[in-house]
């Protein structure tokens, strides 16, 4: 079908939302135009919503691109592009230490505003955000969280992550392939051998069982009577895990399946071909609960027929893993530009992870032998072009590059001009030597630490401060009716309390009353890239 245009109004808040993350996937699915795939779920899910053949992710792996998604900004922009900064390979330990990106104080996770509206927001279970996830950031992350857990009415924002199509589904695991390898397409840029053909079987047969836990996830929503009245949306971090796709800005690395189901507001079986990035995830859940949009992300709500459409995508690619590399990408809805700041570089950097990949090993092997096929050759090339322009219309897997055609000189000049004025809006950091970045994120090594909050208690005819190093024991008296405030002195640093026995960290959005009794309060606080807090408590009685 051709474009279709929302028809969302925003008169009043969706209740219910639902992410769907899938790892590692390009659209392989029925409903893409895929005929070997079996994901009968998802292609249900598109015929009920509205798919988006053209959605891009900020980065080709997924520490980057889920930086990106959680706070709603460019992962580069905030210090977030290299792949895991915290868990650092051996062969990094005494060069740059272990940091976490420390954004500005005014990033945050984003459902913690949704939290502050009052929705129960839950994750199941990755989070992979660059970061240790703040406690603030969900009422429940970790392998059992459900929007069932719920209190009764509440509306919720939960997201499922099947990391079932990781690229590691493709190593051979012993069981016999469901997929034909005869009935796969091998991309150009691979050796067509039947190691190859084998590794994308088994891809395939992963995204089988991938689909029957979406399946699981619509299910549950029918049984709980909520399908009616729940805006789903299917999304993948980034491309397939096979090389020159998972770790590059082609295509086959950012290109992602993107569908959104919300009866009612968004058309059945129907396309939309407008440029999305995952950047703009975080802002549609914000506006469909008709909540603002913070002026500092990146992004642009769907489904809202006020927002500017879309005229590029950006992508990054930085270390990955063991190598070093700093690409950027820029992609408008049929050309693609490429810079590469290091066209010194071979195409093969040393990656120990990819290096155990089938096909990177078939890759390894003919080169070896000097017999990789033409559409392979990129692998033995020792250098780069410094700017790539690829057709994607008529050269969807980006083997031409036209940086050298005269005929595309005008084009070039744009790509290059909005490349530039992008780094500038965003403040890229990738070309800082991480040892400096870490510096300053961590100086010294050493995390910063969120202080512990306090908290005020004002009483009808006084009010009691907790002190400094407040614990449990300390105890204050005001008369009632009592208004609690708490506070810390971290710039930027989110807050949350608990009452008495209760589990539940509550989000604390501004003072609260307490009636007459006897309360037990504790508190903490936390920012992104700092420590969290020492727990404070302490025992009001309001009289």
């Amino acid at each position: 079908m051709g474009s279709v245009p929302p028809n969302l109004t925003m008169n009043s808040p969706c209740r219910h939302i639902v992410w769907i993350t899938l790892e590692d996937t390009s659209p392989r699915f029925r409903c893409y135009g895929d005929p070997v795939a079996r994901t009968p779920n998802v292609d249900r899910l598109a015929a009920e919503g509205t798919r988006y053949p053209n959605a891009f992710s900020t980065s080709p792996v997924c520490a980057p691109s889920r930086c990106s998604v959680i706070t709603g900004v460019h992962a580069c922009s905030i210090g977030g592009h290299h792949m895991r900064t915290r868990q650092r390979h051996p062969a990094y330990e005494g060069q740059t230490p272990p940091y976490e990106p420390v954004p500005p104080a005014h990033v945050k996770c984003f459902p913690e505003y949704l939290r502050a509206a009052g929705y129960y927001c839950t994750n199941n279970r990755k989070t992979d955000y660059q970061f240790f996830q703040p406690f603030t950031a969900w009422d429940e992350c970790h392998e059992r969280a459900h929007w069932r857990n719920r209190p009764a009415g509440a509306p919720f924002f939960a997201v499922f992550n099947f990391e079932g199509a990781h690229e590691s589904g493709m190593w051979p695991d012993g069981r016999p392939l469901e997929t034909d390898p005869a009935a796969v397409a091998v991309p150009p840029f691979l050796p067509d051998t039947p190691v190859v053909r084998e590794a994308i079987a088994r891809h395939y047969d992963k995204m089988a069982r991938v689909d029957a836990e979406v399946g699981r996830v619509l299910r549950e929503l029918e049984e709980d009577g909520l399908a009616d009245d729940t805006l789903v949306v299917l999304w993948s971090d980034h491309g397939e895990g096979l090389p020159r796709s998972k770790r590059h800005v082609y295509d086959s690395g950012i290109r992602v399946p993107l569908i959104v189901r919300w009866p009612g507001k968004v058309a059945a079986g129907a396309t939309c071909d407008e440029l999305v990035s995952m950047l703009d995830l975080a802002p549609t859940v914000l506006r469909a609960a008709s909540l603002p949009v913070p002026r500092h992300f990146h992004g642009r709500p769907l489904l809202d027929p006020t927002a500017p459409a879309r005229a590029f995508v950006h992508a990054t690619q930085d270390r990955f893993d063991d190598y070093y590399d700093h690409v950027r990408a820029v992609r408008d809805q049929r050309y693609k530009y490429i810079r590469n700041f290091h066209p010194e570089l071979p195409r093969f950097l040393y990656n120990h992870y990819l290096n155990t990949h089938p096909a990177e090993q078939e890759l390894i092997r003919l080169a070896r032998e000097n017999r990789l096929p033409e559409g392979a050759a990129w692998f033995a090339a020792r250098a780069r072009p410094s700017e790539e322009l690829y057709d994607c219309a008529t050269d969807p897997h980006e083997m031409r590059n036209l940086a050298g055609d005269p005929e595309h000189e005008s084009r070039l000049t744009t790509f290059r001009a909005e490349l530039d004025r992008w780094q500038r809006e965003v403040g890229d950091l990738g070309g800082i030597p991480e040892y400096q970045l870490s510096e300053r994120m961590w100086p010294g090594g050493r995390q910063p630490v969120t202080e512990a909050p306090y908290f005020v208690a004002y009483g009808a005819d006084d009010y009691c401060k907790c002190p400094i190093g407040g614990v449990y024991g300390l105890h204050f008296r005001v008369a009632g009716p009592a208004l609690v405030q708490l506070h810390t002195p971290t710039q930027g640093a989110s807050l949350a309390y608990r009452l008495g026995d209760d589990p539940v960290w509550r989000l604390y959005t501004g003072a609260f009353p307490l009636g007459k009794g006897e309360w037990q309060l504790s508190a903490k606080a936390a920012r992104i890239g700092f420590k969290e807090s020492a727990e404070r408590a302490f025992v009001l009685t309001v009289s």
